[in-house]
């Protein structure tokens, strides 16, 4: 059986990395590659993740340093060639202030933090992150900066181009303001690039992967990548 090969990028202060090592390598079977921020080779892996954590301690702004990392060259070089990358929670922060996604991560709405389970409604499956999930999917998040903003247009091509990937919902997948936990714009949890080869996401999916953890929803995003390229799960 065909295996992909992933890249997760180590920051300083990345805490979500071997999370998403393990889930990958040792849960799913992939070739998966520890790639730490000051290289620039990424040594031919095909999908790249950029894990949670607080990368360079949060100063200045979430991911406003590390979008200056040496390895976020080869990341920008790696998706102009269309190939994947996904960025969890600080890996959404980052894509955005690297100029990679639309729009910017802020102060949660409570202006606390907030860890707990959420629901996030699958928007669309046309992508290589979502092509084997459910409709409905249950996972956790923990952050303090994950109210997704954009601008009035920027919103409107989001939805134009079919780039909202998640939205928080209830139980049902009804989209509520009592469903959003953190003010994002439009209940938006997650979104893709318009060539949809770069997914930021805020909830965690590393973190709900397997069954002694409470669920395998976020399981399914990582097999969505193994089948597009293996047409395998």
């Amino acid at each position: 059986m065909k295996k992909v090969k992933f890249g997760v990028v180590i920051f300083p202060g990345s805490n979500c990395d071997m999370d998403c090592v393990h889930v990958l390598r040792d849960v799913l079977g992939q070739e998966t590659l520890e790639l730490w921020h000051k290289e620039r080779n990424l040594q031919d892996c095909e999908c790249i993740v950029l894990p949670g954590g607080f990368s360079y301690g949060d100063y200045l702004r979430t991911g406003a340093i590390a979008r200056f990392s040496p390895i976020m060259e080869a990341v920008t070089a790696h998706v102009k060639t269309g190939k994947p990358v996904i960025g969890i929670c600080n890996g959404f922060q980052i894509l955005c202030e690297a100029g990679l996604l639309p729009g910017a991560l802020i102060r949660n709405r409570s202006l606390r933090f907030i860890c707990k389970p959420v629901h996030i409604k699958v928007e669309t499956k046309n992508t290589p992150f979502t092509n084997f999930t459910k409709k409905v999917l249950t996972l956790p998040i923990a952050h303090g900066e994950g109210n997704y903003f954009i601008h009035a247009e920027g919103l409107k091509d989001l939805k134009d181009q079919d780039q909202i990937v998640f939205r928080y919902c209830d139980a049902g997948g009804k989209v509520t303001p009592e469903s959003n936990p953190n003010g994002a714009l439009d209940n938006i949890a997650g979104i893709v690039n318009k060539e949809r080869n770069v997914l930021g996401m805020m909830p965690h999916p590393e973190r709900c992967s397997e069954r002694i953890l409470g669920g395998i929803d976020g399981k399914h995003i990582f097999q969505s990548i193994i089948h597009t390229f293996t047409g395998q799960i």
